[in-house]
């Protein structure tokens, strides 16, 4: 009886198969095997599928669907591996026996003439192996020799001495470069397996070096950006400059550090991560050293390891100056503040000093006002003492008009002192509104 399970997650399936992606393709002895590595931009995607569909037609085989990642078939007397990688494709074109000359009858050669110049993409890797039987004891130079021409020779044995690998890691002239693995104890599937990791060695090797070129332009930079900043740095201490202008400067800095952070730093991640899958490449042929030949992983120590150190120094420095440029200019701003600040309060003692001063011409003001409205209004009262001295009320006008005047300026000074309470109070019912 089945036991029902609730509905799958949308991504169950692929993420189960996720783990049986790219299996490397059995290898019988003797073989020709031809790889290429193709970098390959986005919006060429589905021009690649066209061409490598054109290509399995002619054989009769099933192109690839739209959204495949890889396909492995059987084309004629060649065995066809294709895989979508992140940034490249790969192509791996495998051929029983061999040729009569090392390397002289690639297994790409039985494959319609042209075919291979026109895959979209460029090429990063491309190389010719072969597989054949292990002589009694390790190779000597003249058969190497006749293989790699004068060229250093690095190898060794491989799968725990089931069998032997060598390389040189150079493109000749043909524009390939060339793999040599050899059978002792191999079985299909474990060749298969050696041959493709030599593959994605020699691929990811290439792939990770991708950053070396950025890595140079920009060292020169960063060591001009780092003088500048150290400049900067030692006139903010001495006070030489004005603070706008170094923040200014140090703002410029941190632009120009950003666009080259932004400009580098997938490719030095990615650098990063190729070199590491490089290592786990050669760790996986669990090398054994042949006398007087240097193993693969010693040839990656001394070539591959000291470029990748420097594009990640190059990637560390770049991190490290945004750093110092980002406290430089937290410093500068923080004492250009402490200046705006200090600027702020002198402008507000200033402004309140004018205020007292302003305050104190009102009250002078206020004063002549009391003694002109005073002056006004007796001389109101001076116009009716008259006019009633006039009518014969036995009334002294001067007297009138003088014993007025306190009385006068008691009340103006009252009035005035009311309305200066009522505009006060007008004034702190809009502030706490």
């Amino acid at each position: 009886m089945p036991l029902h399970l609730p509905p799958d997650h949308a991504e169950r399936m692929v993420l189960a198969e996720e783990v049986h992606a790219r299996p490397p393709e059995p290898l019988e002895t003797p073989s020709r095997v031809t790889y290429a590595a193709v970098a390959i931009a986005e919006e060429d995607r589905e021009r690649e599928l066209e061409h490598l569909g054109s290509l399995c037609e002619g054989f009769g085989v099933e192109p690839p669907a739209a959204d495949s990642t890889q396909i492995a078939a059987a084309l004629g007397p060649v065995r066809l591996k294709w895989e979508r990688h992140g940034e490249f494709s790969s192509y791996t074109f495998s051929a029983p026996g061999t040729s009569a000359e090392p390397f002289g009858d690639p297994a790409a050669a039985k494959l319609p003439p042209g075919w291979l110049s026109h895959v979209p993409g460029r090429t990063m890797v491309a190389a010719h192996a072969e597989l054949v039987p292990a002589p009694a004891g390790p190779p000597d130079a003249e058969f190497l020799s006749a293989r790699f021409g004068d060229n250093l020779v690095v190898g060794a044995e491989v799968g725990a001495g089931n069998g032997l690998a060598f390389t040189d890691f150079k493109v000749h002239d043909d524009g390939y470069s060339r793999f040599l693995l050899m059978h002792r104890r191999f079985t299909p599937h474990q060749a298969g397996r050696t041959m493709q990791r030599l593959f994605e060695i020699e691929a990811y090797r290439m792939m990770a070096l991708l950053a070396l070129p950025i890595a140079r332009a920009q060292l020169p930079r960063i060591v001009a950006v780092e003088r500048s900043l150290a400049a900067l740095t030692a006139e903010m201490a001495r006070g030489d400059r004005d603070d706008e202008e170094l923040l200014h400067e140090l703002t410029r800095l941190a632009a120009e550090i950003e666009s080259e952070l932004a400009a580098s730093q997938f490719r030095y991640g990615a650098c990063r991560a190729y070199a590491e899958l490089v290592d786990r490449r050669i760790a996986e042929l669990r090398e054994r050293r042949l006398s007087g030949i240097q193993t693969i992983e010693e040839f990656m120590a001394r070539r591959l390891t000291p470029a990748v150190a420097t594009c990640i120094t190059a990637s560390q420095r770049l991190h490290d100056l945004s750093e110092r440029v980002d406290r430089a200019r937290g410093l500068l701003s923080a004492r250009v503040d402490v200046a705006r600040e200090r600027q702020n309060q002198a402008l507000l003692e200033s402004m309140d000093r004018r205020a007292k001063l302003q305050s104190r011409l009102q009250e002078t003001v206020e004063i002549i006002s009391v003694a002109a409205v005073v002056y006004y209004v007796t001389g109101l009262v001076g116009y009716v003492a008259r006019g009633l001295d006039s009518q014969e009320a036995g009334i002294d006008p001067d007297l009138v008009v003088a014993l007025s005047i306190p009385f006068v300026v008691v009340a103006v000074i009252l009035v005035l002192r009311r309305a200066r309470q009522r505009i006060l109070a007008s004034h702190g019912d809009d502030a706490a509104g």
